[in-house]
C-alpha cells in the first residue's frame, strides 16, 4: 500500500518552462499601471495653482522708459571735509562717532590746551607790566611838566638861569617820548595777548558746516597736525564730514556720444545697490574737458530726491531721456525684468546680453502662457522686448517653476 507521502507526490502538478512565461508577461501590465499613476499625479500637478510674482511690461514710448544714451558713474559729494586743527597739538577728547549728524559750529574734538593758556598768561603779564610801565611816566611826565612851567615864569623874572629851563624843557619832552613809546609796547602786548587767546581758542576743533561723519581719524593721545609730520605717527586730520544735501552724480560719457546730453536735459539714476529704485533728476552742466586716456567727458546730475539710502561713492546707472517735445524716433515695444526672460537653453552669462531671441510666461486669468519675445539692449536689472509683448501684460518673475498652461494665482488673486 501506498504511503501517504507518496500520494501527495503523484498529485503535484509540475511546472514546465512555459509557466515562467506566463509569469513574465504581467510585468508590463505592471510597469503601464505605474506610468498611468505618474500621469496621474502630474496632470494633478498641473492643475495644482501655482503661487506666482508679476510685474507688468512697461511702454517703451512712456518718457519715463525712453532712453537716448546709458552711462555710469558714482555719487559724489559737492562739500566735504577733512577736519583738522590749526595747531600742532595732542588730543585731549574727541566727540563724534562715524554716522552722528553735526551741527556747523559743533565742537568735534579738543586739544591740550596747556601750552596755549601758558601763552595766554605770559601774553597777559606782559601785557600788565607794560601798562604799570606807562602809568609810572606818566606820573614822571606830570611832574616834569609841572617843573617846566614853574622854570619858565623864573626864567622870565630872570630868578633862574636859561640852561635850567631848557633842561627841564628836554626832560620833559623826553618823558613824552618815553610814554608814547610805552604806550605802543602796551597796544603790542594786548594783540599779543588777542593771538595768544585765538591759540587757546584754536585748540577746540568744529565743524566748518553742517553734515554727517562719514570717518573718525584720530583718538585721545594722538598728535594731529595740519601738515602731515612723517613717520606716520602724526595725524593730519579729526575726521571727515559729508553735506549730504551736496550729494550728486558724477557720470563719464563717451565723447562720442556726447552730443546728445544736453543741460537741463531730464534723467533716471539707478542706483547698483537698489535696481528697482528709479530717482529722477537733471544734467547740471557738461565739464568742459575730455579724458584722453578713457576718451570720456565727465558730466554732473542732479537727484531730483534726497534720501539716506543715497551715500557717497555708490555705483550709478543713468538713463538720458528725451525732453518733452522733441522730434526723435517713438521708441517700441516694452520693457520687462531681465529675471521674467527665458534665454534659449546653453545661452551663457556673457551671451546673455547678445541673445536675441528668448521666452516669458505670460500670466492672464489664472493662466500661464509661453511667449516667445524678441530681445534688444540690457538696461540695469531691465530688458527691451521690441516684439511679442504688449504694454501692461503682466509676466511670471520665476518662469523656472512654470510650464505652459499652467494655473497660476497671482498676489491680486488672494485679496
Amino acid at each position: 500500500m501506498n504511503r501517504p507521502q507518496d500520494m501527495l507526490k503523484q498529485l503535484r502538478i509540475e511546472r514546465r518552462p512555459g509557466a515562467k512565461g506566463a509569469r513574465r508577461r504581467k510585468w508590463p501590465w505592471v510597469v503601464g499601471a505605474t506610468i498611468a499613476l505618474i500621469g496621474l499625479f502630474v496632470a494633478l500637478g498641473m492643475n495644482r495653482p501655482v503661487p506666482v510674482e508679476t510685474a507688468p511690461a512697461r511702454d517703451a514710448a512712456d518718457p519715463a522708459n525712453a532712453s537716448v544714451l546709458d552711462a555710469s558713474g558714482y555719487i559724489v559729494a559737492r562739500r566735504i571735509a577733512t577736519v583738522s586743527s590749526k595747531i600742532t597739538g595732542k588730543v585731549r577728547e574727541v566727540l563724534i562717532e562715524e554716522g552722528q549728524k553735526v551741527e556747523e559750529g559743533q565742537v568735534l574734538a579738543r586739544l591740550d590746551p596747556l601750552d596755549a593758556d601758558a601763552q595766554r598768561e605770559l601774553a597777559g603779564a606782559q601785557l600788565a607790566a607794560t601798562r604799570s610801565q606807562a602809568a609810572q611816566v606818566q606820573a614822571q611826565l606830570r611832574e616834569a611838566e609841572a617843573q617846566a612851567t614853574r622854570l619858565h615864569a623864573l626864567v622870565r623874572d630872570k630868578l633862574v638861569s636859561r640852561a635850567q629851563y631848557d633842561q627841564a624843557i628836554a626832560q620833559r619832552d623826553a618823558l613824552r617820548a618815553q610814554l608814547a613809546s610805552v604806550q605802543r609796547n602796551a597796544t603790542v602786548a594786548g594783540r599779543q595777548l588777542q593771538v595768544a587767546e585765538i591759540g587757546v581758542d584754536n585748540t577746540v576743533v568744529r565743524a566748518p558746516f553742517a553734515g554727517v561723519v562719514t570717518a573718525k581719524a584720530a583718538q585721545p593721545g594722538e598728535i594731529v597736525s595740519p601738515i602731515s609730520a612723517g613717520g606716520g605717527f602724526t595725524r593730519t586730520g579729526i575726521g571727515t564730514i559729508v553735506d549730504m544735501d551736496s550729494l550728486e552724480v558724477q557720470v563719464d560719457v563717451n565723447e562720442a556720444y556726447i552730443g546728445r546730453v544736453q543741460p537741463g536735459m531730464p534723467i533716471d539714476a539707478v542706483l547698483n545697490a537698489y535696481p528697482d529704485w528709479r530717482i529722477p533728476g537733471e544734467v547740471i552742466a557738461i565739464i568742459p574737458t575730455a579724458d584722453r586716456t578713457k576718451a570720456t567727458v565727465k558730466v554732473r546730475i542732479a537727484l531730483a530726491q534726497k534720501d539716506p539710502r543715497i551715500v557717497p561713492d555708490m555705483g550709478v546707472r543713468v538713463s538720458f531721456l528725451e525732453k518733452a517735445g522733441t522730434n526723435a524716433p517713438k521708441p517700441v515695444g516694452v520693457w520687462i525684468p531681465s529675471k521674467a526672460i527665458v534665454l534659449p537653453e546653453g545661452t551663457d552669462d556673457k551671451a546673455a546680453a547678445r541673445a536675441k531671441t528668448g521666452h516669458v510666461f505670460v500670466v492672464a486669468d489664472g493662466k500661464a502662457t509661453q511667449r516667445e519675445v524678441q530681445l534688444a539692449e540690457v538696461r540695469d536689472a531691465d530688458r527691451h522686448v521690441i516684439a511679442g509683448l504688449k504694454p501692461n501684460e503682466a509676466v511670471a518673475l520665476e518662469p523656472a517653476k512654470l510650464r505652459d498652461g499652467q494655473r497660476v494665482t497671482t498676489a491680486a488673486d488672494k485679496r
